[in-house]
């Protein structure tokens, strides 16, 4: 059947991934079940006119023999099947453990071998300032320390990229995978580990700094001292995980947070985390550039605790973002220096999903974060956070892809770059979730047939660029200074229940 668009509105697509299930590939690097995958798939390309998967690639199960012994075996086939069906792949280079976090139903830890030089150096790992180590990623203070059989950690993910790149390269120069997402953090996010349920953090608490490991302690004394200030010390009055920020010396209004101690700890933190960004994402350029892919990182959407004045629980997690200082936009800058894309997150929610004690806005913060990306002219992509299924969800997702609507004239003013839901199941094929799921897709394609040429929606993939200039702790100061968000629309021109 051929299909059947029209060429002005088809430049209001949004293509549509679909994130694969978290052991697809399992712990003991077996795709176990292709069948089961196979139809799934099928349905979602042929019925739902999805565009693609994403899919994480766990360092935790491709280098798990020891240092350098890759094993791609299983996730080629993975890749294999995907590609033969027509679809499109985004691979998430996963270098954190997965467990421990919200929708976490499989463990897999980070390479046995980088745990045990954590058994007798367990300040690799973040560290509260009550010494508990969170396992999960590799902190930021090792990631040019030679700690790990010679190599640092900036060189382990480094290798890891290179070999991936080497091993799968054929479905890269077919087109097949598209997007390359470097993980940078906890849950892949650019992020410190400031909220960890497995460490007893529960919803909306404000979390807890996570920079209290010995080379980031040096890191910090460091600076202070530099600045002329070698008394500053990190925060010892910031509370704990589920505390109210009124309860903290540090987030109390006229707090630790607005002295210049408090601002200056604020910068390092969230400044490290910016650099580490930079210099892992730095490292994908190189080994990526020239071919016809596109970076991506992924940034983590912490709506609660947005309408208190300290934003608490975003300072924890390393988005030093205010009132009056911008938290996102210098991510964003940092990405623009790569051409990478910034992918959201929590873009189903509305502000009335949660309790009035939380203070969470989510679609306030859903448009500042977008509204700096595209004034920093990069592409956005995002997810939802929690599973969803209901067309208040759906409408709010659709809100977001495209703000102020569809243009029956071509190219909208703002369109994201896509949109990938969270995740396949059994449950999104139960009858009524399915029918309503194939309109989800339908809208985002704005209202037009599944186009697997992305250059007809505006999509073209151009081989990447080599990065374009040194990101600076000036680029940092000067995106950080306030700018207005765009305008959104009420709700969504493409309603899946209008």
């Amino acid at each position: 059947m051929a299909a059947n668009y029209n060429e002005k509105l088809l430049l209001n697509y949004v293509p549509v991934y679909v994130m694969l299930p978290l052991g697809v590939v399992n712990v003991d690097n077996v795709f176990a079940d292709p069948e089961t995958l196979e139809t799934q798939l099928k349905r979602l390309k042929e019925e739902a006119g999805v565009d693609g998967v994403m899919v994480d690639v766990w360092w935790g199960i491709i280098e798990s023999k020891g240092p350098k012994q890759y094993d791609w075996t299983a996730y080629k086939t993975l890749f294999q099947l995907i590609a033969r069906l027509g679809l499109k792949i985004q691979a998430i280079m996963s270098f954190h453990q997965c467990g421990g976090n919200v929708g976490d139903i499989v463990t897999i830890p980070i390479p046995q071998w980088v745990r045990d030089v954590g058994d007798n150096d367990p300040d690799i790992y973040y560290t509260n300032r009550k010494g508990t180590r969170d396992i999960e990623y590799l902190s930021i203070g090792v990631d040019n320390l030679p700690l790990f059989a010679g190599r640092t950690a900036v060189q382990l993910y480094s290798d890891y990229m290179s070999s991936f790149k080497e091993n799968m390269a054929d479905l890269i120069e077919a087109g097949a995978i598209v997007d390359i997402e470097v993980g940078l953090g906890p849950a892949g996010e650019l992020r410190y580990p400031s909220y960890p349920q497995s460490q007893g953090w529960v919803f909306p608490g404000i979390g807890e700094f996570q920079c209290y490991d010995k080379y980031l302690k040096k890191d910090f004394k460091e600076a202070a001292a530099k600045a002329g200030h070698p008394e500053w010390d990190l925060p010892e009055d910031a509370g704990e995980y589920n505390d109210k920020p009124e309860d903290t010396g540090f987030f109390k209004r006229n707090g630790t947070y607005v002295s210049e101690e408090g601002k200056f700890f604020l910068t390092w933190y969230s400044n490290k985390l910016i650099f580490h960004g930079d210099q892992i994402i730095g490292e994908a350029n190189k080994i990526f550039a020239g071919l016809k892919v596109n970076l991506a990182a992924k940034v983590s959407g912490i709506h609660w605790l947005y309408n208190h004045h300290s934003h608490a629980a975003e300072l924890t997690a390393g988005y030093y973002n205010l009132f009056k200082r911008d938290g996102y936009r210098p991510i964003a800058r940092m990405l623009s220096k790569h051409y990478g894309i910034l992918n959201f997150t929590c873009l189903e929610m509305k502000d009335t999903d949660n309790t009035a004690e939380a203070l969470s806005a989510p679609q306030e913060l859903v448009q500042e974060v977008l509204s700096k990306a595209w004034k920093e002219g990069i592409e956005v992509a995002g997810e939802n956070a929690l599973e969803t299924y209901g067309a208040k969800g759906y409408n709010q997702i659709l809100l977001n892809a495209r703000p102020n609507g569809v243009n029956p004239n071509g190219k909208p003013k703002l369109r994201m770059y896509g949109f990938t839901y969270l995740r396949l199941s059994d449950t999104v094929f139960q009858e009524d979730n399915f029918e309503l799921f194939k309109k989800l897709v339908r809208k985002m394609h704005a209202d037009q047939d599944y186009c697997g040429d992305a250059a007809k929606y505006g999509h073209e993939i151009v081989p990447l660029k080599t990065q374009n200039s040194q990101l600076t702790v000036e680029d940092i100061a000067d995106a950080a200074q306030p700018s207005g968000a765009f305008k959104w629309d009420s709700e969504t021109d493409m309603k899946v229940d209008g």
